[in-house]
């Protein structure tokens, strides 16, 4: 094990000194960086968007000695690295200390995940929800798996890579406490009848003196034991709210960890629950604004998409958002001044699951796997051996599964989404090439235009929390952050790595793409210049620096 350690360590090391650079947060010279008594060289290369790349391994650490002479040793310790870095970075204890904490974290998890790492074949044939439990988190994102709030023993229950099923625990909530929403095919009744079996739905209303006085939802189990039975104690006690108990179905988290695939019925909704646990620089609750909003955002995207023929042809599919659970806290949601995370520990976004949506002989996957490494190699070394195909002919159908639909709703509509790894699933064809893209998890992330368009029509009323409007650059930076630097950009780097691809092939063809679609579609000429995804620089959004 201490094997493993010394090498994820080194790892994360290699990777925070890489995204530090990167973001300009420090500033080396000549691959050295000088912090005031210490001092750390290291090997890199540039990438594309001005990106370093730091070789694990290749860090040290130089002292200056008793005796005035420096004392170098080899460097594997991300957390020694941020406290020498403290004071050039301007950081107090405080953020330190926290810092520090998500960091031994994700490195708890790396070793973890590197420990029960499996081989290339044995994930081409899992399903996507169990696939989620092998991805390693965001590329960019140097403490990704922070989870603060977590024991060592939560960690191991719940996490992703835990890989180790769970069942929902069913709450009551009594009507004014909790409000439920829903598009407009989907009655209360009916979410409750499609997700619970009705011996367990008779059952459940047997516990209640007036069943249709409540409103249920289910709750994760690490929030009913840490914060419903503590900060929701007097609504248990008086009756306002009461546990159900457990459904029947086995989950599996996704790897935003709140997030809950039903792996025993495929056809039932997926379930996005509060965690009051902070990872990659939030506290994972779940705003009341957007469990109110998500079924309306939800069926006025339909309409769009229904309309659309280029998504309609692209078989672009969207996992809407269809029902939703608001809980209010009786004292905490009106008195200001509150922090986020008290006011944001129960409620439910019930989300379209993917299966019923793929065609026979069909497969998909989170965009994360392309980045995935393994013992043995990539998986998307896998993937396209798998395929027959060329890796160039691969890449070229990846890009156009990503680019086409995206582009299109940035420019015909003046509509982001937050295309990152997490957020995009990837369906193939019987021939293992790429060829439909699924875009989820919507509600607070989707972004429209200043300027009004004719194409997207009017925007759900009361909405504009969660329709925040945007200038063209600003838009733009979504699909930048979150899919060029997020996703395309390491991945270029793996191929180029693997000698499957050469940066120059791979940017020309996502380049291509962009070319296209202009030529495609000329009326779009003064949206894709404001958009200026061919120009010669960009914003970059520092990650690692808000956090």
């Amino acid at each position: 094990m201490s094997s493993v350690w010394t090498r994820c360590s080194s790892e994360l090391l290699a990777k925070l000194i890489s995204q530090f650079c990167t973001e300009n947060l420090l500033q080396p010279v000549d691959d050295r960086l000088d912090l005031g008594g210490v001092s750390y060289s290291f090997e890199a290369t540039r990438g594309a968007f001005g990106s370093r790349r730091v070789r694990a391994g290749s860090v040290r650490r130089t002292t200056a000695g008793i005796l005035g002479n420096d004392e170098s040793e080899v460097a594997t310790d991300p957390v020694q690295f941020l406290v020498d870095a403290a004071g050039v970075l301007g950081l107090d204890g405080s953020t330190v200390a926290g810092y520090a904490a998500e960091l031994t974290s994700t490195l708890a998890a790396d070793v973890r995940m590197a420990s029960t790492a499996v081989n290339r074949s044995e994930l081409l044939g899992l399903h996507h929800s169990q696939l989620e439990g092998h991805l390693t988190g965001h590329p960019l994102l140097v403490a990704n798996k922070g989870r603060l709030g977590f024991s060592a023993e939560d960690s191991l229950r719940y996490a992703p890579e835990a890989r180790t099923p769970l069942r929902l625990v069913w709450l009551a909530v009594r009507r004014g406490l909790a409000e439920f929403r829903g598009t407009p095919d989907l009655s209360e009744h009916a979410v409750i009848r499609r997700e619970l079996d009705p011996a367990v739905v008779e059952a459940f209303r047997a516990r209640l003196d007036d069943p249709d006085a409540y409103v249920w939802l289910p709750c994760h189990p690490w929030q009913l034991d840490h914060v419903v039975r503590t900060q929701w104690a007097r609504e248990l006690a008086t009756g306002e709210i009461v546990v159900l108990g457990e459904s029947a179905d086995d989950y599996l988290p996704t790897q935003s960890i709140r997030t809950m695939v039903n792996i025993i019925r495929s056809d039932r909704q997926q379930a996005k629950l509060p965690l009051k646990i902070l990872n990659t620089s939030v506290y994972r609750g779940i705003p009341e604004h957007c469990t109110l909003a998500a079924p309306m955002i939800t069926q006025w995207l339909r309409g769009l998409w229904h309309r659309d023929e280029v998504l309609n042809r692209l078989g672009t599919e969207l996992l809407g958002e269809v029902a939703s659970v608001t809980v209010r806290h009786p004292q905490l949601s009106s008195a200001s001044g509150i922090p986020y995370q008290w006011s944001e520990t129960l409620g439910c976004i019930w989300r379209d699951p993917l299966d019923p949506r793929l065609r026979p002989d069909e497969s998909a996957w989170a965009l994360a796997a392309v980045l995935h490494t393994t013992p043995e190699g990539p998986l998307v070394q896998a993937l396209i051996e798998k395929s027959g195909a060329t890796p160039r002919e691969w890449i070229s159908h990846l890009l156009a599964t990503l680019l086409r639909p995206l582009l299109h709703l940035m420019h015909h509509y003046g509509i982001t989404v937050n295309p990152h790894g997490e957020n995009l699933a990837v369906i193939c064809g019987p021939d293992g090439l790429p060829t439909r893209m699924v875009v989820k998890d919507l509600v607070d992330d989707i972004n429209i235009s200043t300027d009004p368009i004719d194409a997207r029509g009017p925007e759900p009323d009361s909405n504009a929390r969660v329709l925040p409007r945007k200038p063209w650059p600003v838009l733009r930076q979504y699909l930048v952050d979150a899919l060029l630097l997020g996703v395309l950009n390491p991945l270029a780097n793996l191929l180029e790595d693997t000698n499957l691809l050469a940066p120059d092939e791979f940017w020309g063809l996502a380049r291509g793409e962009i070319e296209l679609y202009a030529q495609r579609f000329p009326q779009h000429a003064d949206r894709l210049e404001a958009t200026a995804l061919l120009g010669e620089t960009f914003t970059r959004y520092p990650l690692n620096g808000y956090r």
